[in-house]
């Protein structure tokens, strides 16, 4: 496929110096253009793939569509295609409401990214500090029956919805810890200064101690 000169143009500005916020000031000049994010994503690269999330059009992404970008994120390597995946999520799906009735259908996606995308924003709902949605306890209830034998990626979208019930939900927030201390996910994981530990009594406490629940 001969890219354009648009193309081959931003993909000049693209090297394995450029950080995120390079890529957001490049889609913030070029604002929505799905053709140009085709090509990107063509060149099969992290970072160009990266802005071709920033500049795609939601209305477009069918789940056809969805599911030949799924099959391309599994050729990146674990910890880019989880960022791939979030990107996609937070970037485009959830910001259109057609997309986010896909979201809804994929809890028993036979893609583990789907599904990671399904418990990601599962986990964004209740992260923007909302009222809690009404299924804290059937997510909760199929969290603890699944999660330990869950694909990697997907358990830290699961722990990751756990963690912000037992936060906002008083009414399940033992429940959340000790689902934690069963399966022992991230315990003594090193984070980044400034970040919350990931395991779940530590992240429930901290987190719910900051906001005075």
């Amino acid at each position: 496929m001969k890219r354009s000169s648009r193309a081959e143009h931003i993909l000049a500005q693209i090297d394995a110096k450029t950080k995120l916020g390079d890529l957001r000031k490049i889609a913030n000049d070029i604002k929505k253009d799905h053709e140009l994010a085709m090509e990107l994503w063509s060149t099969k690269k992290f970072l160009p793939r990266q802005l071709a999330l920033l500049i795609m059009d939601n209305k477009l992404l069918s789940q056809d569509l969805i599911n030949n970008l799924d099959k391309d994120i599994q050729t990146h390597p674990l910890n880019e295609r989880n960022q791939l995946t979030d990107w996609l999520m937070a970037n485009q799906l959830a910001k259109s409401k057609k997309a986010v009735t896909l979201i809804l259908s994929w809890e028993n996606s036979t893609s583990k990214l789907q599904r990671r995308i399904f418990w990601y924003y599962q986990g964004r709902l209740r992260w923007m500090g909302q009222t809690p949605p009404p299924n804290n306890e059937a997510l909760l209830s199929t969290i603890e029956s699944q999660i330990e034998n869950e694909e990697p990626e997907v358990q830290w979208a699961m722990n990751f919805v756990a963690g912000w019930i037992g936060v906002y939900d008083k009414k399940w927030r033992n429940r959340c810890i000790a689902l934690g201390e069963k399966t022992g996910l991230y315990k003594g994981k090193m984070v980044s200064k400034g970040c919350t530990p990931e395991y779940l009594p530590e992240f429930i406490t901290i987190e719910s101690s900051k906001r005075n629940l």
